[in-house]
């Protein structure tokens, strides 16, 4: 199975969403091959902190201070539910262009290191509460998942891969595709928002029963004829 997903790397319910995925594809032994796809929530974010998350928080949903801070909270706990060490109020939000850079030069030259890169960068941003528009944070992030030091540079110095994620984002917006997380399964099943597991487990559930049903359609054609 195929999963291609649009995140951005200060979306707190792309890691939710992508950890509760994760943990219902071990629980049903799945083969999955992921493809992540760049989205960001601000192109426009500032290269530094400006506000608090729970000042962002009401300014963009029009609500008081208290009401903010709890609706932030419960978005923690969500996060601390499946086992991360979720501090959603205290994160420092600025640019994420930068990262999904990154994850282009990891998906092109260092495959095996997208998956640590990617739980790196959400830790980077929720558990660590470290600036993802910061070139030493994103030094240090990359060079723990594996990537090559001059590699990075070349990423960080310039706008390589800056095409790629611009064409992911334009794929997402043609498609539809307003917020994320976003998730298409096998090119043609999509879910949008972060489910819960038993729901992303019934998901997936219900779309190798139907895949399974396609094969043995499949089988019983040959030669011009379909056998029932």
């Amino acid at each position: 199975m195929k999963i291609t997903y649009w995140s951005d790397f200060a979306c707190p319910y792309c890691y939710i969403g992508n950890t509760r995925l994760k943990r219902a594809i071990k629980d049903l032994d799945l083969d999955v091959e992921f493809d992540i796809r760049a989205f960001e929530l601000d192109q426009n974010a500032p290269e530094d902190v400006q506000s608090t998350t729970v000042e962002r928080f009401a300014l963009k949903y029009g609500l008081s201070m208290e009401d903010a801070e709890k609706q932030v909270a419960q978005i923690s706990s969500l996060g601390i539910e499946e086992g991360i060490d979720f501090k959603y109020e205290t994160t420092l939000y600025t640019n994420t262009r930068d990262a999904h850079r990154l994850m282009k030069l990891a998906q092109n030259k260092y495959p095996e290191s997208v998956e640590t890169l990617s739980t790196l960068l959400f830790d980077g941003y929720f558990v660590e509460n470290e600036k993802l528009a910061d070139h030493d944070v994103l030094l240090k992030i990359a060079l723990e998942a594996g990537l090559g030091k001059d590699d990075i540079a070349e990423v960080l110095n310039g706008d390589l891969y800056n095409d790629d994620v611009e064409k992911d984002e334009g794929i997402a917006l043609s498609g539809g595709i307003h917020a994320v997380p976003f998730y298409l399964f096998d090119g043609k099943y999509s879910v949008p928002g972060a489910l819960s597991y038993n729901d992303f487990k019934s998901v997936l559930a219900q779309i190798i029963a139907e895949s399974e049903v396609e094969d043995k359609e499949a089988d019983n054609c040959a030669d011009g004829v379909c056998k029932i």
